[in-house]
């Protein structure tokens, strides 16, 4: 482990710049983590406990014991089971510490987490920062600096600032679209597929609208004759009926906004989980097994706003029928 860097001067960028929310120290390197007679080469992963959190949701995944408090460790479930080690016990780990010292010391296992990522649940280790710099000789040293911005908009601007402020060093700036390209093709993938099943979605609803406004106008062809023989212009019918289609649209636009809005809620802080193979194979994709909900007003006002132009669109076809009316015809029907 020779690659650190002194943590101080990031910090202080971090401190200028109002765009980031949290920014999160980390200390990584590799060890042998040894109980009884087993061993298992581990990810050891020194966080500042509170930002971790802050960032990673780290201490919600606890299963077992208490989270970090500065004196012991953190393993993951998988690991815990191969080296059948609990709470309470205490785990060897002998690495290769900062310019080549021996790394190696004894911690009490404080709590087990459990991740829905397989690699991370089999060999994931967390300490404290303080306690990884001391174990790794690499007091003040950190390997890696992860920010979360306040809006994603803004982190193109945010990397080229973090680029210009460490601009003559050994260090890098990636955002984390080039830190995991595979991640970005699963996106879009997901993203075309997701794309071909709202269109279908937008078929099925654009034909069930038509339906509704062919039958408004077909049952209505008497009442339109009569208007009309009766001397009511044919722009005042249209006029009318438009009126109607976009009440309609509008007030079922927004009934279903707030009818959906406490289910979408509920499953935002309870997400559906899958189980058996189908969680098996999300996982097996590096995936949480899980289907998770958004609460993105631009998700609802978006697909709102798709509805009502659909409907508009379609509301062409009755204003056409109005203006065609023969007044003889209409009164036959």
């Amino acid at each position: 482990m020779d690659n650190g860097f002194d943590q101080t001067s990031l910090t202080e960028i971090e401190i200028q710049n109002d765009a980031i929310d949290v920014a999160v120290p980390r200390l990584t390197s590799f060890a042998l983590a040894s109980y009884g007679g087993k061993t298992k080469g581990v990810l050891a992963n020194g966080v500042d406990p509170v930002l971790e959190d802050r960032l990673t949701y780290l201490e919600n995944k606890l299963v077992a014991g208490s989270y970090l408090t500065g004196k012991g460790v953190l393993l993951a479930t998988g690991l815990a089971e191969y080296l059948k080690i609990n709470v309470g016990d205490t785990i060897v780990f002998i690495s290769q510490g900062y310019h080549g010292v021996n790394a190696a010391g004894k911690y009490l296992v404080e709590g087990i987490l459990k991740f829905p990522v397989p690699e991370l649940n089999q060999n994931a280790v967390y300490f404290p920062l303080p306690l990884a710099q001391t174990f790794f000789g690499a007091e003040g040293i950190i390997t890696s600096y992860s920010m979360l911005m306040k809006k994603p908009e803004k982190l193109a601007k945010v990397q080229g600032f973090m680029d210009k402020s460490i601009k003559g060093s050994e260090l890098a700036v990636m955002n984390w679209e080039e830190m995991m390209p595979e991640l970005i093709q699963g996106i879009e993938l997901d993203y075309y597929g997701g794309l071909i099943m709202i269109y279908i979605l937008y078929a099925v609803i654009g034909f069930g609208i038509f339906g509704t406004f062919l039958m408004m106008t077909k049952e209505r062809t008497y009442e339109f004759g009569i208007l009309v023989s009766i001397g009511m212009k044919k722009k005042k019918i249209q006029y009318m009926v438009a009126l109607e289609i976009l009440m309609l649209t509008f007030f079922g636009v927004v009934l279903g906004i707030v009818t959906s809005f406490p289910v979408t809620l509920y499953f935002f802080y309870n997400p559906i989980e899958f189980t058996g193979e189908a969680a098996k194979a999300y996982e097996n994709f590096g995936y949480e097994p899980i289907i998770p909900f958004s609460l993105d007003a631009a998700v609802f006002y978006s697909q709102g706003l798709i509805v009502l132009l659909i409907s508009v669109f379609l509301g062409i076809y009755p204003m056409a029928a109005i203006k065609r009316l023969k007044i003889i015809k209409a009164l036959k029907e």
